[in-house]
């Protein structure tokens, strides 16, 4: 699905983003395996390499503007061109209820999962226009989507993501920009261990929220997102996928 695109994926070192890079990696993209922990990037681009796909690391710390501006000049310089990005990287913040959410806290989560997201579209928009197209993929989480008591934070950041897609796929859609979101529901990853923190109650629960009685599993948000990359989602623009087992389909 994605021969020879170079496809640019953050958070790649773990989880979600760690399975979309392996996945392109396997469809035939050149991926540049981009993460803040630069031992785990280098990691999964060395997996996707033993496989026999193509594959860089490269480090970046996604609140920091110039960091994204940086990378995009990188990978142009190595490959003359970004086909492909998918939005990804991002933490879940502390779970309380809005009186009780630490301010420093609020703003950390809105700086990762915002505007980490804000500055790597407009990094990354900017090259596809130069080169006559591109597509994206955000990653908005079904917290993007519903609401939930606890994570007023990443409920913003996230809805906020979904709002950034909407809009600007609507104003470079006839560029040749195609962008896109995609709204994974409960899914075993690091973070989500992170939430958990090894209690068995609280993982029961989790797995009960959605529909299919079970976790999601990083491989099968992976296939949306490849897919949403490659040409075979043409006519798909401005969409925010979910991907939950059913969890917002009650």
């Amino acid at each position: 699905m994605l021969k020879n695109k170079v496809t640019l994926i953050t958070g790649a070192g773990s989880g979600i983003g760690r399975a979309a890079a392996m996945l392109s990696g396997r469809e035939g993209a050149h991926v540049i395996v981009a993460d803040i922990q630069m031992e785990q990037a280098e990691a999964v681009a060395a997996e996707i390499v033993h496989a026999g796909g193509k594959a860089v690391a490269r480090h970046i710390d996604v609140a920091q503007r110039d960091r994204h501006e940086a990378l995009v000049d990188q990978v142009v310089s190595t490959h003359g061109r970004l086909d492909a990005a998918f939005n990804n990287a991002g933490i879940p913040g502390p779970v309380a209820p809005l009186l009780n959410y630490d301010d420093e806290a609020f703003l950390r989560v809105i700086d990762v999962n915002l505007k980490g997201v804000w500055y790597g579209m407009k990094a990354q928009i900017r090259q596809m226009l130069v080169q006559g197209g591109g597509a994206l993929v955000n990653n908005a989480s079904i917290g993007g989507v519903v609401g939930k008591a606890g994570i007023c934070g990443y409920s913003a950041a996230k809805h906020g993501v979904l709002g950034l897609t909407k809009s600007a796929a609507l104003e470079y859609a006839s560029q040749g920009v195609r962008i896109n979101a995609v709204c994974p529901g409960i899914i075993k990853t690091p973070l989500y261990d992170g939430v958990i923190q090894g209690d068995p109650a609280t993982e029961q629960y989790f797995q009960t929220l959605q529909p299919v009685g079970r976790w999601g599993r990083p491989e099968e948000v992976a296939e949306a997102v490849v897919w949403l990359l490659s040409d075979r989602a043409s006519l798909v623009h401005g969409h925010g996928m979910v991907v939950d087992g059913g969890f917002t389909a009650a």
